[in-house]
């Protein structure tokens, strides 16, 4: 018996205004980078701290949402899978390869948090009282086929 499961919660801040463009069917395509931080203690007792930089991207409602509400800096929590892209680089021909995550589900947090790692000042994100507090759903007949 074979199990796939393919989800992914991840936490962060906007690394960069997201990147809205159209297809031709009209479907819009929305993408941004988040930075998620982790903070532990090395193995000489240090606390060290460790960002990851994730790129998402989202379609439709949930996409001119976040274009809307948030910017650089932003806080979200993405829910999503993962899609790795291939291609060939078109100066080396070398193959190329990366992850990312196809959002499903996002939620504005309201700013950054303590430590983020999307840079910007504080002020940047925050929920004023026209912002919605409910999660931008996308529906799976928004997202095309790939």
């Amino acid at each position: 018996m074979s199990f796939n499961y393919n989800k992914v919660f991840i936490a962060g801040n906007l690394t960069r205004d997201i990147n809205i463009r159209q297809m031709p069917n009209g479907t819009v395509i929305g993408e941004f980078g988040i930075a998620s931080n982790r903070k532990f203690k090395g193995a000489d007792g240090q606390t060290r701290e460790e960002a990851t930089f994730v790129d998402v991207t989202c379609f439709g409602k949930t996409a001119e949402l976040v274009e809307k509400y948030l910017k650089k800096g932003s806080g979200c929590f993405v829910e999503g899978r993962l899609k790795l892209d291939q291609w060939n680089d078109k100066e080396t021909q070398q193959k190329r390869t990366k992850l990312c995550v196809i959002a499903d589900n996002i939620q504005f947090t309201g700013g950054m948090n303590d430590g983020g790692g999307g840079g910007g000042n504080n002020n940047v994100g925050q929920r004023g009282p026209s912002q919605p507090s409910a999660s931008a759903s996308v529906s799976d007949s928004d997202e095309p086929p790939f």
